[in-house]
């Protein structure tokens, strides 16, 4: 790039990069500490998003930036066969907090390898290939686990793989199946179900879900909801999956959703949070599973399976969550922020609800509180208005409309910080009513 030109979109992401489904910044970031990031322009913008929702420790984490200097003083990558010191360490972290049933793992890049391993493992294990995913879902982008993510990308692509079914997510603010209003009866887990069962051609094998269904608009399935979806795979021979690649490790206040949720999956994937902005990802199962598989002849490598590097910050990711309390500030800074949120609801009309857990909350937009209409429109225009003076937030859809935005900043931030958020979203709103 010539230094003479302004370093901005328009003459450097413009003319190289493949727009990949988000609208670039108009200036290049230069650098990132905590909640802020700051463009080469030296402008602030407070994080509203922890990144793309992996940042839990907050960006640039001196512990993190110590375990990266560790793995370069040591070892950043190996032959897949070989295993490092780190990758022991972590599995053996990880397993210190985990249950009995999930106590096998191994690590990858990315949510998508590792929801895409806990498919295959499913389908190896119980020797079916049908697949469930809630509405709304994201799973990610690689074969599987795209064909499980029903938040979007659905269209244009082919078909998606044999035996993907949908099951209506639990949105106790937009029933799926227009039965209840506010107070889920799982009426649609029993209907989705029944659905589920007649399209089956026997060969049922697993559910995948989100404990908190975030891209589909932050919606927190009714209490028993979860138990009962494992009772329902459980009937029919199925593996439980549980997605925990934005619920887990500080952003809900617990080290895991499922905690929350008092039921335990057969196969985990982890991955944003335990990375904290790095790419490492786990599949995470029992001593019977693996064996299966195992005997089996599972068979899932890729270039950067077990890299040392990753690892790495993966046991300081762990190290500093207990260290720093990140639970308990996740629950704290959450409360505070919902409180915020809630004080603008009642005073704009237009936010129709504000719902979610710990640092995971949603806001939706609606055009009339009683019918609930989305504003999309609003939405949009928000969202550019909060850039524009400093603020980073996130719009995801709820039925292919923009209306919702995703709230999740890190556990670090300070009252000031989010006092200094909702101010300008305050601001953002009125100027765009």
């Amino acid at each position: 790039m010539n230094d003479t030109q302004p370093r901005t979109a328009d003459n450097a992401f413009d003319r190289h990069l493949i727009r990949y489904g988000f609208e670039f910044f108009p200036t290049l970031i230069e650098s990132a500490r905590g909640a802020v990031v700051r463009d080469v322009d030296g402008r602030e913008v407070l994080d509203f998003t922890s990144g793309q929702m992996c940042a839990t420790l907050g960006h640039n984490h001196p512990e993190i930036l110590a375990a990266v200097e560790r793995a370069c003083r040591t070892v950043l990558h190996l032959y897949s066969g070989m295993v490092s010191v780190s990758v022991v360490e972590l599995a053996e972290a990880l397993a210190e907090i985990l249950p009995d049933g999930l106590q096998r793992m191994m690590f990858l890049s990315t949510g998508g390898e590792a929801n895409e391993a806990a498919l295959r493992m499913a389908k190896l294990h119980t020797g079916r290939f049908e697949v469930v995913a809630l509405t709304g879902s994201w799973h990610g982008m690689t074969a599987g686990a795209a064909s499980s993510t029903y938040a979007a990308g659905h269209k244009g692509y082919g078909p998606a793989l044999p035996g993907s079914m949908a099951l209506p997510a639990p949105n106790c603010y937009r029933c799926p199946i227009r039965h209840c209003r506010d107070a889920c009866d799982m009426t649609c887990l029993d209907a989705g179900f029944a659905t589920i069962d007649a399209q089956s051609v026997g060969s049922l094998a697993a559910v995948i879900a989100e404990p908190v269904l975030s891209s589909a608009g932050v919606i927190v399935p009714p209490p028993g909801y979860l138990k009962r979806l494992k009772a329902e795979c459980e009937k029919r021979g199925m593996l439980l999956i549980l997605d925990e690649a934005q619920t887990a490790l500080g952003r809900l206040g617990a080290n895991f959703a499922f905690e929350i949720f008092d039921v335990v999956p057969d196969i985990l994937s982890l991955s944003k949070t335990l990375g904290c902005g790095l790419p490492i990802a786990a599949t995470i199962t029992s001593d019977d599973i693996e064996a299966d598989c195992a005997e089996k002849g599972f068979l899932h490598v890729t270039s950067h399976v077990s890299d040392p590097l990753a690892a790495e910050v993966g046991v300081a990711v762990l190290r500093t969550l207990a260290a720093e309390a990140i639970n308990d500030r996740a629950l704290e800074m959450g409360a505070y922020l919902r409180r915020g949120l809630e004080a603008l609801q009642a005073e704009i009309e237009p936010i129709g609800d504000v719902r979610g857990i710990g640092l995971l909350l949603g806001v939706e937009l609606v055009k009339d509180r009683e019918t609930r209409e989305p504003n999309p429109e609003l939405g949009r225009a928000v969202t550019r208005r909060c850039m524009e003076l400093g603020l980073s937030m996130n719009i995801v859809s709820v039925g292919g409309l923009a209306a919702v935005w995703r709230v999740a900043p890190t556990p670090v931030i300070t009252t000031e910080e989010i006092d200094r958020g909702l101010a300008i979203l305050e601001q953002a709103l009125k100027e765009c009513l």
